[in-house]
C-alpha cells in the first residue's frame, strides 16, 4: 500500500468504486430485465457477466435492484449466490481489517 495516500483518501478511493460498480451492475440487471419483457433473447445479458459484476463489489446493489425489479427472483443460483457472495466481500474486507492490509476506517 502506498504510503504517500492518506487514509480518508484511501477510503474514498474504495467507496467510489463501489459507487461505480454498484450503478453498472444496477444499470446492467435493469437493461437484462428490459430486454427479457421484450422477448430478444440475443440481447439478454448472461447470467455469468450478472455474477462477474457481483463479485467485482456489485453484489448488495444488484441484489437489491433484483427484488425491487423482480428480476431473476425465482432462481435460486441469486436469490443464493448473492447474499454468499455479499457475506464473502463482508469476510474479506474484515480479514484485510484484522491484518492491518486495509487501514482502519475510524
Amino acid at each position: 500500500m502506498p504510503s504517500d495516500l492518506s487514509l480518508p483518501l484511501l477510503w474514498l478511493i474504495f467507496f467510489v468504486y463501489l459507487a461505480v460498480v454498484s450503478l453498472i451492475s444496477t444499470i446492467v440487471c435493469i437493461y437484462d430485465k428490459k430486454i427479457s419483457k421484450k422477448g430478444n433473447v440475443k440481447l439478454r445479458v448472461p447470467e455469468k457477466t450478472l455474477f462477474i459484476w457481483s463479485v467485482l463489489g456489485g453484489a448488495l446493489a444488484m441484489y437489491i435492484t433484483m427484488q425491487l425489479i423482480r428480476h431473476k427472483t425465482k432462481h435460486l443460483s441469486f436469490m443464493i449466490g448473492l447474499p454468499v457472495i455479499i457475506v464473502l466481500q463482508a469476510v474479506l474486507i474484515g480479514v484485510l481489517l484484522r491484518f492491518g492490509i486495509l487501514p482502519p476506517l475510524f
